[in-house]
């Protein structure tokens, strides 16, 4: 199941009404179970992601596996307000509850967070928590955005939390130093987005100002799925047709599968002894594919030790040969 943040950078009635645009939009969005919107400017009281909505379902395959849209409220300033907008496929995924965070005022725009069932994975179900810094104030919203992961963890009782958008932590808005220091990027908390991934569209700029952040160990990601998705490249396009869909790349990642076939639980009605039991063996088995990782890696450590001391050797002799 394929997950991502993308800002579309002022998604609003025009641009989804312009239909070059739209259409590169839906091709984008499509190729995800769960994506979510950043930067939509929209004024019309929803009816311009309403619209999104029914191209998005017009498209292809969507057709017969369409999408559900939750909007959250306009956040932000008088005048630069914006909206978190999920869509996600209803037949892989459920928003079983939403939240919109109201506190520390520090954020400009308070998370819209969401709990999703996603039967068709490992970690069975997940929270999103949508980010979009102001630039000048990156440093100090993503230091308090561990409130937030707090007090969604305490409301919801889940570790399985994704932090994902526009974090702005890059360039002249966050320097590396001041990374390092940051709460929000050491343990418990995973960077799935490294600092060499450029998620701009400019071939002038290279940043990156998107993010995947995960909470702990317990979200089981397929290896190297989290990327930006250069649609520039894969759609080929000029820098100029980018730019007029949005000056960033969506950032994305994929959950590991869980068991084959099943993609929505719908209404069934499942014991509480059953539901604890199967959360048991998902959580053991997530554990136990993270030991075995970490085993291979000890066991490579090893042998890249033992070839040195065997190349030392090598030279030893022949120096003595000399």
């Amino acid at each position: 199941m394929k997950i991502a943040a993308f800002n579309v950078q002022r998604l609003g009635w025009t641009k989804v009404n312009k239909k070059d645009v739209q259409e590169i939009i839906i091709k984008i969005m499509s190729q995800y179970s769960v994506v979510l919107l950043l930067e939509v400017t929209d004024k019309t009281g929803g009816d311009a992601m309403e619209l999104l909505l029914q191209h998005l379902n017009d498209h292809g395959d969507n057709r017969s596996n369409p999408y559900g849209m939750l909007c959250s409220e306009r956040l932000g300033p008088k005048g630069r307000q914006e909206k978190f907008v999920y869509f996600y496929r209803k037949d892989e995924v459920e928003i079983e509850d939403s939240y919109q965070y109201r506190g520390n005022a520090v954020l400009t725009r308070k998370p819209f967070a969401v709990l999703l069932k996603c039967p068709s994975t490992v970690v069975q179900n997940l929270v999103l928590i949508p980010v979009h810094t102001k630039p000048s104030d990156a440093e100090a919203e993503l230091n308090a955005l561990h409130e937030v992961v707090k007090d969604v963890r305490e409301r919801w009782q889940n570790d399985n939390i994704m932090v994902l958008g526009d974090f702005n932590a890059a360039g002249q808005y966050l320097s590396k130093r001041k990374k390092e220091t940051l709460r929000f990027f050491c343990t418990p908390y995973r960077r799935l987005i490294v600092d060499d991934v450029d998620t701009t569209t400019s071939n002038k700029t290279q940043n990156t100002y998107d993010r995947i952040v995960v909470y702990g160990e317990s979200i089981a990601i397929v290896p190297n799925s989290a990327k930006a998705y250069n649609f520039k490249k894969e759609l080929n396009l000029t820098e100029e047709e980018a730019k007029r869909v949005s000056d960033h790349y969506p950032v994305e990642v994929e959950l590991k599968g869980g068991m084959p076939g099943v993609k929505r639980m719908g209404k069934l009605e499942v014991k509480p002894a059953v539901q604890v039991m199967v959360q048991l063996m998902v959580q053991l088995m997530v554990q136990l594919e993270l030991e075995l990782e970490q085993e291979v890696e000890q066991e490579v450590e090893q042998e890249l030790v033992e070839l040195e001391l065997v190349e030392l050797e090598l030279v030893e002799l022949e120096q003595m040969a000399q």
